[in-house]
C-alpha cells in the first residue's frame, strides 16, 4: 500500500498542475497573442506611421448655466457639475464622467487624455464659449496605449492585474511540468537556462 500511495499521489499532483496550467492558458490566450502582438508595435513604434486627425468643436453655453458656474465656482480641482456633463453630452456628445478639471477666474479646463490620443475642453466664464479638441492617432496606438496601460482607467487596470496573475499561473505550473518530465527530454533544461541568459546577455551588453 505504501509503495503504491507516492506514485498515486504524484499522479493527483500532475492532474492538479495540469488542470490549472491549461485553464490559465486558455484564460491568457487570447490577451498574450494582442501583447505579443502589440509588443513588435511598440517596439517599432518609430517606423510604424500614422497621421494623427483631429477633430475640433465649439459650442456657446446657456445663459443660466454659465450664471450657475460661476456662482459655484470652487476654488480647486473638482468635477463638473451634473448639470454641465449633462449638458456637453448633449450638445457636445462628450462624456467626461467624474475627472477633476481646473477652475480659474475666467476658465474652466479639463484635460482628457485617452488611449490613443488626447483631448481636452476649455469653458470661457466671460462669454459661455466652450472649445473641445480631440486627437486620434490610429488603431495601433490605441493597442499600444492598452499594453502599457496608459489612460485606459481604473477597470483596464484591474483586467492587467488579473492578466498578470493568470500569467504567472500559466509560467509556474508549466515550470512544475517541465521538472516532472524534463528526466525524459534532454534539451529541456538547456533550453529553458538559455532563455534565463540570453536576455541577461543581451542587456549586460547592449543595453546601457
Amino acid at each position: 500500500m505504501t509503495g503504491d500511495a507516492a506514485p498515486q499521489r504524484r499522479a493527483a499532483w500532475l492532474r492538479h498542475v495540469t488542470r490549472w496550467h491549461w485553464i490559465s492558458s486558455a484564460i491568457c490566450l487570447i490577451g498574450m497573442l494582442g501583447f505579443a502582438a502589440t509588443g513588435i508595435t511598440l517596439n517599432h513604434a518609430a517606423q510604424i506611421g500614422a497621421d494623427p486627425r483631429i477633430t475640433h468643436r465649439t459650442a456657446e453655453l446657456p445663459g443660466p448655466l454659465r450664471a450657475s458656474l460661476a456662482e459655484a465656482a470652487p476654488t480647486d480641482r473638482a468635477p463638473l457639475p451634473p448639470a454641465l456633463r449633462e449638458w456637453l453630452r448633449g450638445a457636445l456628445d462628450i462624456r467626461v464622467g467624474g475627472r477633476r478639471a481646473d477652475w480659474y477666474d475666467d476658465e474652466i479646463y479639463l484635460d482628457l487624455p485617452r488611449p490613443g490620443g488626447d483631448a481636452w475642453l476649455a469653458l470661457d466664464l466671460a462669454d459661455g464659449v466652450v472649445e473641445y479638441e480631440r486627437t486620434d492617432r490610429g488603431w495601433v496606438s490605441y493597442l499600444n496605449d492598452l499594453h502599457k496601460g496608459r489612460n485606459t482607467g481604473a477597470v483596464w487596470g484591474w483586467f492587467l492585474d488579473a492578466f498578470a496573475v493568470a500569467c504567472l499561473v500559466f509560467c509556474i505550473t508549466g515550470l512544475l511540468l517541465l521538472q516532472a518530465h524534463g528526466s525524459r527530454r534532454a534539451a529541456t533544461w538547456p533550453l529553458v537556462g538559455l532563455g534565463l541568459i540570453v536576455p541577461m546577455v543581451l542587456a549586460i551588453l547592449f543595453i546601457h
